[in-house]
């Protein structure tokens, strides 16, 4: 499947665990970029008050994507010890299987907003 796909994950942090969270992060994002290399970003952002979390991800492709999604059950089981899913943006189009899998976490109160059509534009990975 063609084309990138930038997803991006709303979350409500639990109260008094705001620096758990950015521990948890922190370490496991390290993890994430040694093993899920075809992930070009992967960048976590807190509110000003500190009760949501922003993560947004960049894939160049579909099957990127899927490889980023391996594991992510077990990911998720611990970020929820310290968050809690709100809405879930997609930008492009992913494979079935990982739409399927969105629809499935939509399916217990989750937003999502799909948006599979790109209509242009460009990445530009090195500044000037």
């Amino acid at each position: 499947m063609l084309g990138p796909i930038v997803f991006i994950s709303h979350n409500k942090v639990k109260e008094g665990k705001l620096d758990n969270f950015r521990q948890f992060y922190r370490k496991e994002v390290k993890l994430i970029e040694a093993d899920k290399p075809c992930t070009l970003v992967h960048l976590a952002y807190v509110n000003e008050d500190g009760t949501e979390v922003t993560i947004v991800h960049l894939f160049p492709n579909a099957h990127a994507f899927d490889l980023h999604m391996q594991g992510t059950s077990e990911r998720a089981k611990k970020a929820y010890e310290f968050i809690e899913s709100d809405r879930l943006e997609i930008y492009g189009r992913p494979s079935n299987d990982v739409l399927e899998m969105m629809r499935k976490i939509v399916g217990s109160g989750v937003a999502l907003s799909f948006n599979p059509q790109n209509l242009g534009g460009f990445i530009r990975l090195k500044s000037e």
